[in-house]
């Protein structure tokens, strides 16, 4: 039961095979096996592909079986389609583009699982991409906020360099009136006397307008405070906003381009491994000697094109003879005096008949 499976999994003619020595049937049956675990390879290679896309693993597999499928009925007409000749040339320029589409069948295959097996290393990778973009987004989202930011800074800062300078003038005018009142400057009269009450009362007036100013500036930086809470708020929810596409930084496409920046030798061996896998059914039919197999299908085939040359011919045949028996008839026939008669007795009651309809045809357009 299995050995007729992998004989249909080779593409060959089971009636033909059972009828040929044990050799025969071992070696396509050895292909058929090839044919078969390169197509359930492909069917495990495309569900992990797709899973790492979809993340769901039924409608991965069920994407993995149309492709393992596809994998085998490829396969299975590559090896089928290569027929053994007596030219070894002809032989090898016939499975040219076939050795091609095998190779890169390899290709898509051996990726997949490439990607699997160094599932580990990648992750690594893709960490420290990661991270790196987490940085730049942190860098650009701070970008954005930062003009805002900065100016709001400065007026925080003009509000403290305008308190800073009204304590200074407050300060210098209560130095005014105090050393007025101890006679060391000003008039130079010790004692609270009009030039000190009108310093006095220069003094409180700046001393009310700092204390409205401070309270101003309270207002004002509290304000401002708000403004800058809810600019902080709002980056943080950039921030939050795009972290989940970095941190879902990690499907195909992310995983190949990872794959790219790990040491080539071990994924260049893993693709020669499934390249020999791939290409074996065909590299066994190349190099293996033309076996009875062969010969009984050749042979098959030829029955089949001699038959069909055999009915072209004879067609041919019969057109080139129904060809010259219809002018032999015609000549015979335009040589009788008989025919010749019967012809023009017809011809004239024709015109006659075409006469007719006219004239009643032209009476009544007259009546009318």
């Amino acid at each position: 039961m299995l050995k007729e499976f992998f004989w249909m999994c080779s593409g060959a003619d089971t009636d033909l095979l059972s009828e040929c020595p044990k050799s025969e049937q071992i070696k396509f049956a050895g292909i058929g096996g090839t044919v078969f675990f390169t197509a359930v390879m492909a069917f495990i290679a495309a569900g992990y592909a797709l899973y790492t896309v979809f993340d769901n693993v039924f409608v991965a597999m069920a994407f993995g079986l149309v492709w393992g499928l596809l994998i085998f009925n490829l396969d299975r007409f590559i090896v089928s389609s290569i027929k053994k000749r007596e030219d070894k040339m002809d032989e090898l320029l016939q499975a040219a583009p076939r050795l091609i589409l095998a190779l890169i069948i390899a290709v898509v295959i051996s990726k997949p699982l490439e990607l699997k097996i160094f599932e580990k290393e990648i992750d690594r990778v893709l960490l420290e991409q990661k991270n790196e973009m987490t940085l730049e987004n942190q860098a650009q989202v701070g970008l954005i906020f930062e003009q805002e930011e900065i100016a709001l800074q400065r007026e925080l800062e003009n509000i403290d360099t305008s308190v800073l300078t009204k304590e200074a003038e407050v300060n210098a005018l209560y130095d005014v009136f105090i050393t007025e009142a101890e006679g060391t400057a000003g008039s130079g009269l010790l004692g609270k006397g009009p030039v000190y009450q009108e310093k006095r009362d220069k003094h409180d007036a700046a001393l009310t307008e700092l204390a409205a100013l401070k309270a101003n500036a309270a207002e004002m930086k509290g304000g401002i405070g708000e403004e800058l809470a809810m600019l902080e708020e709002k980056e943080k929810t950039h921030l939050a906003e795009t972290q989940p596409i970095i941190d879902g930084f990690d499907g195909l496409m992310a995983r190949v381009t990872a794959l790219g920046e790990l040491p080539w030798m071990p994924s260049f061996f893993i693709f020669l491994l499934f390249l020999a896998i791939e290409t074996s059914p065909i590299l066994a039919k190349l190099l293996s000697p033309r076996g009875e197999y062969d010969m009984r299908y050749a042979d098959a085939e030829d029955k089949v094109n001699v038959w069909a040359m055999q009915k072209i011919q004879q067609r041919k045949a019969m057109l080139a003879a129904d060809k010259t028996l219809n002018k032999k008839v015609y000549t015979s026939i335009e040589n009788e005096e008989e025919t010749y008669h019967y012809k023009k007795q017809q011809a004239r009651a024709l015109i006659r008949f075409q006469t007719d309809e006219y004239v009643e045809e032209q009476m009544g357009v007259a009546k009318s």
